[in-house]
């Protein structure tokens, strides 16, 4: 179940961006990306390699400078954040350099040092360094030197040290990368828990589609530096690639239907043919199909704006 589901989230607004522009030189990183993010709610970054994902998170971090547009995070601006405002924020980068020689619980127990400053009558900072290490899986590895971690586990660490001063925003860059399937379903449920329970903001990117669909209360979609679709995966899905496939076998004939009405079809169908039906089978439309079409359209779209500046130019 997604953290949306069965919870009302709240109306702040933690996340507001409006009109964000990114230039190096001549080039357009970033054009007029504008949304929004509330207070517990999952978004999930999409977009293919170049499109302008990593600028965005950076920007939106304190990290980078913009060339233009407003950006607020948690009520500031994140190019002037003070210490106050970063604590309130959590990273989890795709690799983190440390030192091997550090014990797990050791490490957390020591960065959470730096938090404690920041608590607040709501909220306690930082994180019990031992509940840390049980929420993301690694008890029973809190007193193993980070160097000695398996790949999976050395993430679970990234993650935890992102987790450390229990941020009311969190961004999380393919966090899952290395993760086995039941590391993975774990840090799911992870993700739920902070959502639902301790009403996180999340900023998720991932390539990993089947994995937003299950984490993502909205999905934008990023490519060539502007926002192309703002959406739950069933809307973007309904809008545009909208037809479900029915695939079943008659007498021996296969046959092939696409219908944005599946259930009314089949229905039909049983009603016309009976049980002469066979195999019958539903296959929806995927976020996987909806991504495709999305870049796509829009890269169809940029090709034919430059191909006419091109005649234009010759033209001239």
């Amino acid at each position: 179940m997604k953290p949306s589901e069965g919870k009302m989230k709240s109306e702040e607004v933690v996340l507001d961006v409006d009109g964000l522009r990114m230039r190096y030189g001549t080039n357009d990183v970033l054009q007029d990306v504008t949304f929004q993010a509330r207070h517990g709610e999952v978004l999930a970054l999409l977009g293919p390699n170049g499109a302008g994902k990593t600028t965005t998170i950076e920007i939106l971090e304190g990290f980078r400078m913009r060339s233009a547009g407003r950006v607020t995070v948690l009520g500031a601006d994140p190019a002037h954040g003070a210490e106050q405002w970063r604590a309130r924020v959590g990273v989890v980068l795709q690799s983190w350099r440390d030192h091997g020689k550090w014990r797990v619980r050791e490490l957390l127990a020591h960065l959470g040092l730096y938090y404690a400053c920041y608590a607040t009558e709501l909220i306690q900072r930082p994180w019990d360094a031992d509940d840390l290490v049980a929420a993301v899986g690694l008890t029973e590895h809190a007193n193993k030197e980070i160097k000695m971690l398996s790949g999976g586990q050395r993430r679970r660490l990234d993650v935890a040290i992102g987790l450390v001063g229990r941020p009311e925003l969190l961004f999380l860059d393919e966090p899952t990368a290395g993760f086995d399937p039941e590391a993975r379903r774990e840090f799911h449920d992870l993700v739920h828990s902070l959502a639902e329970k301790e009403e996180t903001t999340i900023l998720l990117t991932t390539h990993d589609l089947n994995e937003t669909e299950k984490l993502a209360d909205r999905i934008l979609i990023l490519n060539g530096g502007r926002i192309i679709a703002d959406g739950t995966a069933e809307e973007l899905a309904q809008r545009i690639v909208g037809e479900d496939e029915v695939r079943w076998t008659r007498d021996g004939q296969h046959f092939v239907q696409s219908t944005n009405t599946s259930t009314k079809f089949v229905s039909d169908l049983f009603k016309e043919y009976g049980e002469t039906i066979a195999d019958l089978e539903v296959r929806r439309s995927s976020l996987e199909d909806t991504y495709l079409s999305l870049v796509h359209r829009a890269e169809s779209g940029q090709n034919a704006i430059a191909e006419a500046k091109d005649v234009e130019r010759m033209t001239r």
